[in-house]
């Protein structure tokens, strides 16, 4: 029996946003539907499930996107569904599209393609001139020391200029990027680079942090004990450390790297289905799943979603806030510089040195995209709407926003506040296997509070019952029907877990795991993992539905549901609350917490318990752990924690009271 949701989250709200006629005329998407003769939105979201091949084949013309020689045919399922192969035949390296085809005209050499800051207010900008003769000087270096076609890179190192370029070299050179959070400890790096196979690491000595250093070499050199094939080590002197530790004969100054004339050493030639790149996303068990993704897959499908979905255009700027080694930070390279846009870089704390930081940098570098998480909104809010009213926020086109699902109150404020009522928000989620989005706003659809559009043309996308069954209106499961060109290539020496993870519920649909509704009027609700699903007496509710009601409450700052084995009933619900600050953790605030629940949701569903803790376990890209929090309260493994942004946060739950 399924659980159809409360009413009041998330099928009451009324809309908040309407199109403007002339954004639509104006954009990217209309442009193609213009050109293909498709009439609507909705028909050309229908054609591509029932065309696939047409639809990516008139993807990449619309990219613009070039080839070395021709595919024959843009895809080809003949091994399975899940094993589909994509512009077979095709020879690419993906840096072609990235760099070199900018380099024919001095109009897109001078175009800006990265624009950073640092958290002390340094800032600077490269052309996409200016950035390619800083990649050809790298990959050059990268050659002569036999790094090519094959090798896997491990990039370890800050949000820096130097991170794009060695991120670029890799590719050019037709060696195969690997990217690790900044924040990783020793053994998730290890784990990560002996499971791909890596011999080549890029690190710094360190970077700044609310004014403090934070050493890099040592935590690289510690995981590197348990890595001894890695031959080749190159430390960016970001923190100007003059103590950091080398190794001879395996470690290198970036200085090195950048010797030469900028001339370009060639390109290597690769075929458009060669692996590009390994990024590892942790599983509710077991060990981290390297996800694989090739020249003409995650790179066509970023920038598809950012030119079809987001109307992102040659010189619009975008900044995500994110860390390479989430698929954001990959996302926003590929996808920003297929377009010829601008990517902006910051390396920094979001609240320094004060609340009204995140603003002035979109201010500073000209924004018009800028990618959040709804969890930065709800640290943002308590210091009012000030600090974004003091800043010219006037260039900004949209707030697209991921990692996490939005309370309607956030979703409001940021709407009211930083973008007048009058812009959209466009909700994105996908993930690292799919290489970008399976659903997100648009300019063409109306938006309610925490909504999304519907599904990216192209992601053949239903809602189902356990049963698979399309519902509306009810919480059932996400699915993909058909292939896509994004579509990770399996996980890295790992077939069958990737089969497993995807394809074995329902035959030759894609089950993702997330939780999700559509309503009435056809606007999408993202609510969750799915496997986070609580039943309680047969009846299923989202984690999200419930922390959305928690979290409306001014006394809390955030929190997270889980399920509780109950003999009888299957599961009761249990929350981890973070009080607001300035707030105490009071029994009348736990009764109003456990009455509210009950109240908005029904009784059956009342919370059993309500703990208050300082913290909760989050991912480096703000999503709440809550498989974590559960297996601590039931003393159980809390399993990989390789991800977790701060593991203090596992004894905030141990302490909760």
């Amino acid at each position: 029996m399924s659980h159809t949701p409360n009413p009041t989250f998330p099928f009451d709200q009324t809309t908040a946003w309407e199109p403007n006629p002339q954004w639509i005329r104006d954009s990217n998407l209309q442009s193609f539907m213009d050109e293909h003769g498709v009439e609507s939105l909705d028909a050309l979201v229908e054609r591509a499930a029932a065309d696939p091949t047409w639809f990516w084949d008139a993807v990449i013309r619309d990219l613009d996107l070039r080839f070395e020689h021709p595919y024959t045919s843009v895809m080809d399922t003949s091994k399975g569904v899940p094993f589909t192969e994509w512009c077979v035949g095709g020879r690419m390296n993906i840096v072609q599209n990235l760099l070199d085809r900018w380099m024919e005209s001095e109009e897109t050499r001078s175009r800006v393609a990265l624009s950073w800051e640092g958290e002390d207010g340094t800032t600077c900008r490269y052309t996409y001139g200016e950035l390619n003769e800083r990649v050809c000087n790298v990959a050059r270096q990268l050659q002569s020391l036999d790094i090519g076609p094959g090798r896997v890179a491990g990039l370890f190192m800050p949000m820096t200029p130097e991170l794009a370029i060695a991120f670029l070299a890799v590719l050019k050179v037709g060696a195969i990027i690997l990217p690790l959070f900044s924040g990783y400890g020793p053994s998730a790096i290890a784990t990560r680079l002996e499971d791909a196979g890596a011999s080549v690491l890029f690190t710094a000595d360190g970077f700044r942090r609310r004014g403090k250093i934070v050493p890099m070499k040592e935590t690289a050199d510690e995981a590197l004990e348990l890595c001894p094939h890695i031959e080749h080590v190159f430390v960016h002197r970001y923190a100007d450390r003059a103590d950091v530790p080398m190794t001879d004969g395996r470690d290198h100054e970036w200085s090195e790297l950048e010797r030469g004339d900028g001339s370009d050493p060639g390109t290597a030639t690769t075929s458009a289905e060669d692996v590009a790149m390994i990024i590892y996303t942790s599983g509710t068990t077991g060990k981290p799943k390297g996800a694989v993704h090739t020249h003409c897959g995650f790179p066509v499908k970023a920038a598809q979603d950012m030119y079809h979905a987001m109307d992102v255009k040659p010189g619009d700027v975008v900044y995500w806030m994110t860390d390479m080694g989430w698929m954001m930070g990959p996302w926003l390279v590929f996808g920003s510089l297929v377009i010829g846009s601008t990517m902006v870089f910051y390396d920094g704390a979001p609240d320094t040195p004060d609340a009204g930081r995140v603003w002035q940098l979109l201010q500073r570098h000209g924004v018009t995209h800028f990618g959040l998480s709804p969890v930065l909104v709800r640290v943002l809010m308590p210091n009012g709407p000030a600090p974004v009213e003091r800043c010219d926020l006037s260039a900004l086109r949209a707030v697209c926003s991921t990692g996490s699902p939005w309370d309607p109150e956030s979703w409001n404020w940021v709407f009211r506040h930083v973008l007048d009522g009058r812009k959209p928000i466009l909700n994105y989620s996908g993930g690292t296997e799919i290489s970008g989005g399976i659903v997100c706003g648009n300019f063409f659809r109306p938006l309610k509070p925490c909504s999304f559009s519907g599904p990216v043309p192209g992601m053949d996308a239903d809602v189902v019952d356990e049963a698979g069954h399309p519902i509306r209106e009810q919480v059932g499961e996400l699915i993909i029907r058909g292939p896509w060109i994004g579509m990770t290539r399996g996980f890295w020496n790992d077939r069958q877990r990737y089969l497993d993870s995807y394809w074995s519920r329902l035959e030759g649909v894609w089950m993702h795991g997330d939780f999700a509704a559509i309503d009435k009027d056809g606007l999408w609700y993202i609510l969750g993992r799915s496997d986070d699903t609580i039943k309680v007496a047969g009846k299923r509710v989202g984690p999200a539905e419930i922390e959305s009601i928690v979290n409306a409450l001014d006394d809390v700052l955030e929190s997270a549901a889980i399920g509780i084995p109950h003999d009888v009933k299957g599961q009761e619900i249990g929350i981890y609350c973070v009080p607001s600050k300035g707030h105490a953790s009071t029994e009348a605030l736990r009764r109003n917490i456990i009455d509210t629940v009950a109240s908005e949701l029904g009784k059956p569903l009342r919370p059993r318990f309500v703990k208050f803790c300082s913290q909760l376990p989050k991912t480096r890209n703000a999503k709440i752990m809550r498989r974590v929090i559960k297996a601590i309260h039931l003393d159980e493994p809390p399993g990989d924690v390789s991800s977790m942004e701060d593991p203090a946060a596992m004894d905030a739950i141990r302490s909760a009271h």
